[in-house]
């Protein structure tokens, strides 16, 4: 009966080992302002923050600042870069993730349609999959090859399409773009091709009270 007792407290300490281990929170400061930001990676982190998974293409990142004294704060002051691959996004604006335009391209020979450059997945009413923005090397849409000679690519406006109801939920927890002396919270919305966990990621910020750099260690 003991033995089983120890078999059975070692297995579940090893599930445990095993385990998620959740959001990943780091702190970084000055004698400006004091940072704390906290990552979520995974599809089911970001859809407890969102509401939404945005389809697994997106990293969110919520950041906590305190100014020492009046401070011009923007999402543009901080970039996500990735010790995996040396990847790196700025953060996207809502109506880039699930605004009305999208980067629509069209094959005009038989492969299919490709994106030979992209810088970031857009979602919107009506896509089934992330779209892209010129940038960075990505393929998407249609039936990817290796012939991109008979493609053509233009920002496609549907202004008659109905707002897509998490537009509204990612403008409303953004981090906002403001001057203040107050403390501020809000969200940041980055996206890096493949897969990450917090250990690979550092948060950026470069602005106004200087140069800082959050390590997302366990």
């Amino acid at each position: 009966m003991r033995i089983s007792l120890i078999l059975l407290s070692a297995a579940f300490l090893w599930a445990a080992s095993k385990s998620p281990i959740g959001p990943v929170t780091t702190q970084a400061g000055n004698d400006k302002l004091a940072i704390t930001a906290t990552v979520y990676c995974t599809k089911d982190e970001v859809k407890e923050q969102l509401g939404s998974d945005l389809g697994g293409y997106f990293i969110v990142v919520k950041v906590d600042l305190t100014p020492k004294g009046k401070l011009a704060v923007s999402p543009d002051d901080f970039l996500l870069r990735s010790y995996k691959d040396g990847q790196k996004s700025q953060p996207f604006a809502p109506s880039q993730i699930a605004g009305r335009a999208a980067l629509v391209v069209r094959s005009t020979g038989n492969g299919g349609s490709v994106a030979a450059d992209a810088g970031g997945p857009v979602w919107g009413p009506g896509l089934g999959g992330p779209m892209w923005f010129p940038g960075s090397g990505g393929v998407s849409g249609g039936s990817a090859t290796s012939d991109t000679s008979s493609a053509e690519a233009k920002i496609d406006t549907n202004a008659n399409a109905k707002e897509d109801p998490l537009l509204a939920v990612l403008k409303a927890k953004i981090l906002p773009d403001k001057q203040t002396a107050e403390p501020l919270s809000g969200l940041l919305y980055f996206s890096l091709e493949g897969k990450y966990k917090a250990k690979d990621l550092v948060l950026q910020y470069n602005g106004p009270a200087g140069k800082l750099q959050l390590e997302f260690k366990p």
